[in-house]
């Protein structure tokens, strides 16, 4: 179980990052360099901390781990404006909105040499950049932080209906899950190099928000992201702001699949992301170009759709609708 009051770090001392000393009360922008272009242009993350007087843990705010998932970015970014982590009865905030920001610079998930950032982790100074910026978030920031919420989107064309996910081996992540209910809360296994390992290994419980599609902002989705970390800094004592909701009803899912093109060709989807379907309802047609052929997309199950592709031409073996399934209401 969460304890609302603990925190790895003593909170009477210091947070120090990158040759900042930061005591309770006070506020600072970090610039941590991690690395260099071409172009001699320095690429540093940008972390805001926040503290309170009052005793209490700290929450990291991490978005931009892939640099086009603009979302989460703006998730916390928007917090941030809005000052809601300036006015904490408790606790602190490490808010970084941007990790990736040759990534986000870019339009790209990756980083220079194509490495992913969140398969990275640990990481090492003398490695590639997605390891310098996995190995710097790892040793300068983790260290304070007892508790993450990690902001991602759907990647190329696909969208995901916002969600949390969380690994059923993490208790304490679990209880965060259910404190931000979203509509789906997913269960996902933990996966070696990323960021929600790596935490998790450093007594971290993490938790991700998924919503929206990699380079477009979805109002809907930041939405439910703010409202969202808003009950969780209220669950931990760290805000006395409580956002009544009794619409939301969240979905616990087990597992997902997803349903694949058959063939390829132009593709028209008829449900979308947030939909429950059941087995052999028509989803969406792929039809050929020169009008000749049209063929129907069915579940395969019962099951939510948790995430679409919104691509409009496909491949054969593209991944087109994911569906959860093994659902629990809470």
């Amino acid at each position: 179980m969460i304890d609302k009051r603990a925190s790895k770090h003593p909170f009477e001392k210091p947070i120090e990052i990158a040759g900042l000393s930061v005591h309770p009360g006070e506020y600072a922008l970090a610039n941590i360099s991690v690395g260099t272009l071409p172009s001699d242009t320095t690429i540093n993350i940008k972390a805001h901390i926040f503290r309170s007087k009052n005793p209490g843990p700290c929450l990291l705010m991490l978005g931009g781990v892939h640099g086009d998932e603009i979302n989460g970015v703006e998730i916390v970014r928007k917090a941030i404006e809005e000052e809601v982590f300036s006015t904490l009865d408790r606790g602190s905030i490490i808010a970084i909105p941007l990790l990736n920001v040759f990534g986000f610079i870019n339009f790209s998930r990756e980083v220079p040499d194509g490495k992913d950032i969140n398969r990275s982790f640990p990481g090492v100074m003398r490695g590639s950049l997605a390891s310098r910026v996995a190995h710097t978030l790892t040793t300068e920031i983790l260290p304070y932080v007892d508790y993450a919420i990690d902001h991602h989107t759907g990647g190329s064309f696909r969208f995901n209906y916002p969600q949390i996910r969380y690994s059923k081996a993490d208790l304490r992540a679990e209880e965060l899950a259910k404190i931000f209910r979203p509509k789906y809360i997913i269960q996902k296994p933990l996966i070696p190099k990323s960021f929600r390992k790596t935490a998790l290994d450093l007594n971290t419980p993490t938790i991700v928000f998924e919503g929206g599609e990699n380079v477009r902002l979805d109002g809907h989705s930041i939405e439910i992201g703010l409202n969202g970390m808003k009950r969780v800094l209220a669950h931990l004592d760290m805000r006395s702001e409580v956002l009544f909701d009794t619409q939301v009803k969240s979905l616990l899912i087990a597992k997902a699949t997803w349903l694949r093109a058959p063939h390829s060709g132009i593709f028209i989807w008829s449900k979308s992301s947030g939909a429950f379907v059941k087995k052999g309802e028509p989803l969406g047609m792929i039809k050929d170009a020169y009008g000749s052929k049209s063929i129907t997309i069915s579940a395969t199950r019962d099951g939510h759709i948790i995430g679409h592709s919104n691509a409009s031409v496909v491949n054969q073996g593209d991944a087109l609708f994911h569906i959860g399934y093994n659902v629990t209401q809470l």
